[in-house]
């Protein structure tokens, strides 16, 4: 490589024009990854590709929004040759795009185009364990909802941060892959090295942190199948609990109707039924018994 220092030009959004105009000639497929709009959803999948004279690189990162209670996602593409690197970010619909300007500002003098490639794709392992700290802020707050919302607000929460889960790892695990390749010397240009081996020691470091993230994702999912069974338990002693008050309910007034029923025979030989106070007898009874039965389940604390 020559003496003088490898450019980074970083495009936002760029049409085909620009893109021609930074790029070096690519592939038409290439070409058309990079132009294709990014929408909201996982795709496309991330993997970086060697293309002869260029490396190609397309990622994803998933942005979590704690106040919205959502999940978006920054698409980074870049084009890396000997001289240049070319970084594409795309801003999603109503959202912001990827901000290399860290990773930019990481980059020294010196360095080559593959440590270039090599701040990139670390500040976006970064922001991936920045991710799963907020994911882990967003299931502690999940759960200390179970006791103060609706079952049905809870699960309805549940379900989206799995999905999230599920999304996140769609991205975070091909990412992985991808810069284990690197890791692997199996991604160079034909006839030159763009990732000799001192950098391949450094997006080790950029694996490691992806790696390190892939882990804590697994542990996130465990949390929220603990959060989820919490609800289930929760909504199991809630069930018991009512269970328990329709059954003391029922027991109060089983005792009022077998003594209505016992005296409502039509018998002629009943001798309540010739008492004076006959009547207030069986309100007296009545009312014995269910104060006698309200101070023994409250004894057992049952209400």
């Amino acid at each position: 490589m020559g003496d003088a220092r490898p450019q980074w030009i970083d495009l936002v959004d760029p049409s085909e024009e620009e893109l021609r105009a930074h790029l070096p000639p690519i592939h038409p497929t290439a070409l058309k990854a990079l132009l294709a709009p990014h929408v909201h959803s996982d795709e496309p999948r991330p993997r970086i590709e060697s293309h002869g004279d260029y490396v190609l690189g397309i990622m994803l990162l998933p942005v979590a929004v704690p106040a919205e209670d959502r999940v978006f996602y920054q698409e980074i593409d870049w084009i890396a040759t000997s001289d240049e690197l070319v970084s594409i970010s795309k801003t999603p619909p109503g959202e912001h795009p990827f901000d290399p300007k860290p990773a930019k500002e990481a980059c020294r003098d010196h360095e080559e185009v593959g440590m270039y490639v090599y701040h990139l794709v670390d500040e976006i392992a970064e922001r991936y364990l920045d991710l799963l700290d907020d994911l882990d802020d967003e299931i502690d707050e999940l759960e200390d909802m179970v006791t103060d919302h609706s079952p049905q607000e809870v699960g309805r929460r549940l379900r989206d941060l799995r999905h999230d889960v599920l999304g996140i790892r769609r991205t975070l695990t091909p990412t992985r892959d991808a810069v284990r390749q690197i890791v692997d010397n199996r991604v160079e240009l034909a006839g030159d090295e763009l990732f000799p081996h001192e950098i391949e020691i450094a997006f080790g470091s950029a694996y490691d942190k992806l790696l390190r993230a892939s882990e804590g994702l697994d542990a996130s999912r465990d949390s929220l199948a603990g959060v989820r069974d919490y609800l289930q338990g929760k909504i199991s002693n809630d069930q018991n609990e009512v269970m328990k008050r329709l059954t003391v309910i029922a027991s109060l007034l089983l005792l009022p109707t077998f003594i209505v029923g016992l005296y409502g025979q039509n018998f002629r030989h009943i001798p309540e039924l010739g008492w004076s106070f006959g009547y207030w007898w069986s309100w007296g009874l009545i009312v014995g018994t269910t104060i006698a039965q309200l101070a023994f389940f409250r004894w057992k604390r049952w209400f």
